[in-house]
């Protein structure tokens, strides 16, 4: 889910959780060693459900490195206490009238909701470092999701608007409740779609995954692997009638396109090293060089992209399903080059459109 959302899903739940106290002003004589203001519970809970995405530093090392370890310990439920002293520390040395356990219930808040908003994207996270690097998912929502977004942002303004009342804010949790619930029936569909195609083709997948996608929350892909070949469909689910995609339509209306009606034949088959048969032994012994330990952990559905054969190098470029969408080129691309003058293979990495790539 993106910082922004983030950040205000967990200012959101700290004006919902206080309180009668905390939501009418605090008396002229009050002592500050055992209250914290609204404004002050609001403001941890904002701060901490950013910190978790303070990962993003492990890009100074390189994107490799952050890939690997993003929605790592700093997504931890076992580290969660930990983070939130650490957090609840750096708040009182910011506001030092209060003392630092005032702030560690609204930051365990933060950091909360913040987990548990990452929990329900495709990405997945790490609950139990240190002590498993196992990523675990329930992938119901898109990464940025404007529907998501907005109800957290009119909880905020109704709670501005009323400042001692919480009913907004629990409101907008109850609105997000629903919301969630809603994408969970819509995962469920998608998997029976999934399902469907598996019992009219007789397959044995070893795996089914459906991803919410951009623009919709009727949007997914399915993703059905069997061996070293992937099953791919992108389905609207509540279209009846495919969209005629226009070369000359605005770009956010020709990615919506590309996601058919269920009754749309729109299955394709992509095989992990490619389709050329002649080639296929040399690319599986590219994909397993040492060199490329470091993708093979990141990647979760990975797929040959190109083979470029020059008289300076030979790679094998590959990419992640997961971050394939129509209309644009797909993010994370990662090469595994034999350089003759270095007579070994290295891994290269592939600029992308977005600044993450």
């Amino acid at each position: 889910m993106d910082p922004l959302t983030h950040a205000l899903s967990g200012a959101l739940l700290a004006r919902a959780t206080a309180g009668k106290t905390q939501q009418a002003p605090p008396p002229a004589n009050s002592n500050p060693s055992t209250a914290l203001p609204l404004k002050l519970r609001i403001t941890a809970g904002f701060f901490a459900a950013l910190w978790p995405d303070l990962d993003f530093a492990l890009r100074l090392i390189d994107t490799m490195t952050y890939l690997n370890w993003h929605q790592g310990p700093t997504h931890s439920l076992v580290l969660l206490p930990f983070w939130a002293w650490v957090v609840s520390v750096l708040l009182a040395n910011i506001y030092r009238r209060y003392s630092w356990r005032l702030f560690f219930v609204p930051v365990c808040l933060g950091l909360a909701i913040h987990i548990a908003g990452d929990l329900i994207t495709s990405y997945g996270l790490m609950l139990f470092a240190p002590f498993s690097t196992e990523r675990y998912s329930l992938p119901l929502v898109f990464v940025i999701d404007p529907w998501f977004s907005l109800m957290i942002i009119a909880g905020l303004i109704g709670s501005w608007l009323c400042p001692h009342q919480r009913l907004a804010a629990i409101a907008a949790f109850i609105g997000l409740t629903a919301y969630v619930a809603f994408l969970s029936t819509q995962n469920h569909k998608a998997h029976t779609v999934a399902n469907s195609y598996i019992a009219a083709n007789l397959l044995t997948p070893d795996s089914v995954d459906v991803l919410p996608q951009p623009l919709s929350p009727y949007h997914w892909k399915l993703i059905i692997q069997q061996h070293d070949r992937y099953h791919i469909a992108l389905v609207h689910l509540n279209k009846s009638e495919p969209t005629n995609r226009n070369a000359d339509g605005w770009f956010i209306s020709q990615i919506a396109a590309a996601y058919n009606p269920v009754s749309v034949e729109s299955w394709q088959q992509r095989n992990r090293f490619g389709n050329n048969h002649e080639q296929d032994n040399a690319v599986r012994n590219a994909w397993m060089q040492p060199a490329f330990e470091s993708f093979r952990e990141f990647s979760v559905f990975p797929v040959l992209a190109s083979v470029d054969n020059t008289n300076e190098n030979l790679c094998y470029w590959f990419y992640d399903l997961r971050f394939e969408f129509p209309e644009l080129p797909p993010s994370f691309q990662y090469g595994i080059c034999w350089q003759p003058h270095l007579s070994q293979w290295v891994m290269q990495r592939h600029r992308g459109v977005f600044y993450i790539d």
